[in-house]
């Protein structure tokens, strides 16, 4: 049985203050509905971001503020529970992690927002999170891995609405 670690809830303040923090963009040649049924699909992240192994929705549809879901890294390794306080179909979701799996972490929270912008809609995904004092130097030297890592999910999101598109026009 997974034991979990209680992580601080956190609130639209945390994403300014945060230790750390990486904001990444991208523009997707799809209409903002479009793209929010891959972020909201039951293999949203699993489809598009290497090394999260799971995603599992567990709040029923529809989802709205209050909405849960558990993310998984690397097979087991790592989970967060995570909890949806704002919901905005086709424009904005912001969740905070309740608990992780693994020791380490104080706060965790992502902030995804679509506007439309031609030729489609602009992705800008927020990652921030706080840790416990010593894991600080660890994620301090893999600050330079762990803003490409988010940078290539937040891609990775444009890659999958092309991919879903190419296998609908088949």
């Amino acid at each position: 049985m997974t034991r979990w670690y209680p992580l601080t809830r956190s609130d639209d303040e945390f994403f300014r203050t945060a230790r750390f923090r990486f904001d990444h963009e991208v523009v997707i040649p799809a209409p903002a509905e479009r793209v929010w049924q891959v972020l909201t699909a039951d293999d949203a992240l699993v489809s598009w971001a290497r090394g999260i192994t799971g995603a599992q929705w567990t709040s029923p549809r529809p989802f709205g503020a209050g909405t849960t879901r558990t993310v998984t890294v690397g097979h087991g390794a790592a989970a967060l529970r995570e909890y949806f306080y704002r919901w905005e179909p086709s424009h904005r979701m912001t969740f905070t992690a309740t608990a992780a799996s693994r020791p380490g972490f104080h706060r965790f929270a992502e902030d995804l927002v679509l506007t439309r912008e031609p030729p489609g809609t602009r992705l800008y995904w927020i990652f921030a999170f706080d840790a416990r004092p010593w894991l600080v130097p660890l994620l301090e030297l893999a600050r330079p891995v762990l803003r490409r890592v988010t940078a290539a999910w937040t891609a990775g999101v444009a890659d999958r609405v092309a991919r879903t598109d190419e296998g609908a026009h088949a």
